[in-house]
């Protein structure tokens, strides 16, 4: 999990009701040194992270939606949401909101590959599962990749090089590959796939996460791409200036003439409409498979007697974790006894603690680093909200994971978040500084609605499971396979 690695030291998180015990047994995660700075926020108490909520429910038994009605679509399976309507629909917009996790059709995901005659599927992206900077990105994938294997297809995952890690592993069902150099992975996917000649059954997925592998110039067969959300700004945030232009154009202006043909699956209906607009990419060829929650997240007891702030992500730019800290100081202001914990790690760490320690936040800020699955299950849990200052997303998977827990959120008001949080039912969407500053202490304030934010998004959250997204994912590259029959030019390569 991309959660698993944990810093030794600021450990505040060995002071939650049962995390001790939920340590018990996993030797290989480090308890919290004694003398160690932590945050003590309420005395022990046992804790138990066994699942507790009801199973994702079927379309007869399905949940009501936040506004009373029936969520949408929920009478008949619909996999892969590939909308007609125009991207800025407003209804359309709404719609893909509320839209739940539909139930598979009969036969399930086997059944999917066979109907379209899929035996194999490569995959090509730019991070493994076991890298140190993985994120949403690679877990999404891991997941799809393992239940695909699962239902019989041979899938192996091209990525570059883990350091100290071996060349090839097996993974739950399906090989990883990582070999070729960190951005040396985008020509060596494009010279290997220009040179093999493709099989029969065989399909393609590829990663576009940032910097596309340009798959439409060096692969001829039934492909899918997923592209969680457009990059933009984040050029700037992570790159000196001439290489910012250069992303900025490759993404902007190269490689979407190049795509417009090509069957794109994203997380979200606002990301969907960020990339029709932005991208200019075709409505019809943009399908939205949400995804799933890890059945662990659950309600439980053990919330926190104290204001507690949680937010759940890696330590970068495109988090904007620097202006969620001069949020939460002014939230402190008239919330005295606020507490708060940002979870993950990344190369902002130390600018970010700088920062802590310039707001003179340290005795009630925690930067715990990433943190096993049981403890954040239970920090999910404590917390009173859960929040996201974050500037671009496909969905927000930390904020669906709290919500399963009971957590409402308060985000940003930006594309993925838009569908992750239902602004007034399942959590709250802000602007800038204020907008966080005032729905946070909206909600801190606010007990009973902080309580009905919360019902509502454990509701929401029971719809989004990982088979779900398996199957709506491979629905896609299946309608690409049963559209493109594999026809053979001379010399045997595949027809375009």
């Amino acid at each position: 999990s991309r959660h698993r690695r944990r810093r030794a030291a600021d450990d505040p998180v060995a002071e939650v009701p049962g995390v001790q015990e939920a340590r018990a047994g996993h030797e290989n995660v480090p308890a919290r040194p004694d003398g160690g700075s932590a945050l003590v926020l309420e005395p022990p108490a046992a804790v138990s992270t066994a699942p507790t909520a009801p199973t994702a429910p079927t379309a007869r038994t399905a949940p009501t939606a936040p506004d009373g009605a029936a969520p949408a679509g929920a009478e008949g399976p619909l996999p892969v949401v590939s909308a007609a309507a125009p991207a800025t629909s407003l209804e359309l917009r709404r719609t893909l909101a509320a839209l739940p996790t539909l139930p598979e059709e009969p036969g399930g995901l086997a059944a999917i590959a066979r109907r379209a005659g899929l035996r194999s599927v490569d995959v090509v992206a730019w991070r493994d599962l076991d890298d140190p900077e993985a994120g949403g990105s690679e877990l999404h994938l891991h997941r799809v990749a393992a239940l695909w294997a699962a239902a019989g297809l041979a899938v192996t995952v091209h990525t570059s090089a883990v350091a100290g890690s071996p060349e090839t592993v097996a993974r739950d069902g399906y090989v990883a590959v990582r070999r070729s150099g960190r951005y040396a992975v985008f020509a060596d996917a494009a010279f290997a796939g220009a040179v093999r000649r493709r099989r029969p059954g065989e399909g393609l997925v590829e990663v576009w996460n940032g910097m596309p592998f340009f798959s439409p110039l060096w692969y001829r067969g039934p492909k899918v791409v997923f592209l969680h959300h457009v990059h933009a700004e984040m050029w700037r945030m992570v790159l000196p200036g001439w290489l910012a232009r250069i992303g900025e154009a490759v993404e902007g202006c190269i490689a979407p003439p190049l795509y417009r043909s090509s069957r794109i699956v994203t997380l979200s209906g606002s990301s969907r409409q960020e990339i029709c607009d932005l991208l200019g990419f075709p409505g019809d060829r943009v399908s939205v498979a949400a995804p799933g929650i890890e059945p662990r997240f659950t309600p439980g007891p053990g919330r926190s007697r104290v204001p507690l702030v949680v937010a759940v992500g890696r330590l970068v730019p495109v988090k904007r974790l620097d202006l969620l800290l001069r949020a939460l100081v002014q939230v402190k202001a008239h919330q005295p006894d606020l507490r708060a914990v940002l979870i993950g790690e990344g190369y902002e760490r130390p600018r970010l603690e700088a920062l802590r320690h310039q707001l003179g936040a340290d005795d009630w800020v925690a930067l715990p680093g990433r943190v096993d699955d049981d403890e954040l299950v239970a920090w999910y849990r404590r917390a009173w909200v859960v929040t996201s200052a974050s500037l671009r997303e496909g969905w927000g998977m930390s904020l669906t994971e709290a919500a399963a827990c009971g957590t409402p959120a308060v985000v940003t008001d930006i594309a993925g978040h838009r569908d992750a949080v239902v602004d007034g039912r399942t959590g709250l969407l802000a602007d800038g500084l204020d907008g966080l500053v005032g729905a946070l202490a909206r909600v801190l304030d606010d007990r009973p609605l902080r309580e009905r934010l919360g019902r509502q998004a454990l509701d929401r959250a029971r719809w989004f499971t990982w088979e779900a997204t398996a199957s709506a994912t491979l629905e896609a590259l299946a309608l690409e396979a049963q559209a493109r029959p594999d026809r053979r030019q001379r010399g045997g390569r595949p027809a375009p």
